[in-house]
């Protein structure tokens, strides 16, 4: 269309220096027959024209040589900006222009995903560091997300992250992918490969936000590599996302109750999850590596979100001192096995209480607590499965990790010496 609008059908929409990784690697998926979305990008040559606009450039070439906390300033500057100011017409025309265009042909509500030139890449994939926004059907909204993405890179939890990965915000840039949100009626995330050699499907009810931010126990379904169903476990799936427009939350997503009688049942049949595990080997086929994807599936079938690149560890053998200990059960980030002292976290007012080699055990693990893996032993959590960002996040950086441990905070007494095997999916205490 131009410079700054790219269908995600276009050749163009595979380059991931145009439209970021995680637009590029739908795009490649689409172009391979692959179920997506569908769906157009605001490319990176937008933001860098909406900085140079507002008269940011400036602002970001002092942001590489600031001292810290010239840093904080200068980012508090720079992502007020891109978020208060409007839009200027020569993107806002051609981008309201095509949103309007797409509309007519899916005419319900968008997703509007921020797809930075920095993330999906191999060792730092950025799970849940950005923002996202589902449920969106006014031009009011539409403009807010666009510019709240831009703003993304520049929050504090993005430049942590980035500063742990020696990256620099003021070197790339923000691409938004805009598409048609997925009426689901489940949705989860999968992994092509495991430290046992099968495949991973992950599932719950509704929009997969809850997996994401590791809100519920979704159900696990293991795959052989050839795609046969070899396990299927329930989750408890108590609560499900859907979108809350209209309603007391406006475009927010809204957590509805689950049935009592589909909290335990699978949100997939036998039959869905072979045919899903046939499209996570293709994916992996297309981007020739092992690959993490998202997934949600409407009334027509499956859609893929994302695929990103997944990194897998060998499986490590725990001291047979452990084995003597009791154990509480969960699912696997994947990777790893360590040791540690438990803290048993309540509130995330008393992560000051974590330390360097201590184990954290809390009830949600939430992307939010992205900043705290570099520094801690292991990760116990009662809510959360294999795929959620923050497993993602751990498995990039070898934290071995075990979420859905049921009453973890309860019977893992705080201070007490605690193994986790990230691959097994058992955390082990000294009683």
């Amino acid at each position: 269309m131009n410079d700054f609008i790219l269908p995600l059908s276009a050749p163009r929409a595979t380059d991931p220096e145009i439209v970021g990784p995680k637009a590029a690697n739908l795009a490649l998926l689409g172009r391979a027959g692959l179920p997506t979305p569908g769906g157009f990008c605001l490319t990176a040559a937008a933001y860098r024209h909406q900085i140079d606009a507002l008269g940011l450039s400036d602002a970001l070439a002092q942001f590489s040589t600031a001292d810290l906390r010239a840093e904080r300033k200068l980012s508090v500057e720079i992502r007020l900006g891109l978020y208060e100011h409007p839009i200027v017409p020569e993107i806002a025309e051609p981008l309201l222009a095509a949103w309007h265009g797409y509309r007519e042909m899916a005419p319900g509500f968008w997703a509007v995903r921020s797809s930075a030139l920095i993330e999906d890449r191999a060792g730092a994939n950025f799970a849940g560091q950005f923002e996202s926004f589902l449920g969106i059907a006014s031009e009011t909204e539409f403009l807010t997300a666009v510019r709240a993405c831009w703003a993304a890179l520049w929050t504090t939890n993005a430049r942590r992250y980035m500063a742990n990965h020696d990256l620099n915000p003021a070197a790339t840039a923000m691409s938004v992918l805009i598409q048609p949100l997925v009426a689901a009626r489940a949705s989860g995330g999968g992994l092509s490969m495991t430290a046992e050699g099968n495949m991973l499907l992950s599932a719950t009810w509704g929009l997969g936000s809850a997996i994401a931010q590791g809100e519920v126990v979704p159900d696990r379904i293991v795959l052989s590599r050839q795609g046969f169903v070899r396990k299927i476990d329930a989750g408890r799936k108590d609560h499900r996302d859907t979108c809350g427009h209209g309603g007391q939350n406006g475009n927010q997503v809204a957590p509805q109750a689950v049935p009592k009688d589909l909290a335990r049942e699978p949100s997939l049949s036998h039959g869905e999850a072979t045919a899903l595990g046939r499209m996570l080997r293709k994916c992996e086929d297309l981007m020739d590596m092992p690959v993490e994807i998202e997934w949600a599936a409407d009334e027509a079938g499956f859609k893929l979100l994302q695929a990103r690149p997944l990194h897998v560890q060998p499986i490590q053998v725990p001291d047979d001192i452990w084995l003597q200990h009791p154990k509480l059960n969960g699912h696997p980030a994947g990777i790893g096995w360590g040791s540690g002292r438990a803290v048993v976290i309540n509130c995330e007012c008393e992560l000051s209480r974590v330390g360097p080699g201590d184990v954290l055990v809390t009830r949600v693990a939430g992307p939010a607590l992205s900043h705290i893996l570099p520094q801690v032993a292991g990760v116990v959590a009662e809510l959360g499965g294999s795929t959620s960002h923050l497993a993602s996040l751990a498995r990039e950086r070898g934290i071995p990790m075990v979420l859905g441990v049921l009453d973890a905070t309860v019977t893992i007494p705080d201070g007490a010496q605690v193994a986790v095997d990230g691959v097994s999916g058992v955390v082990r205490w000294m009683a």
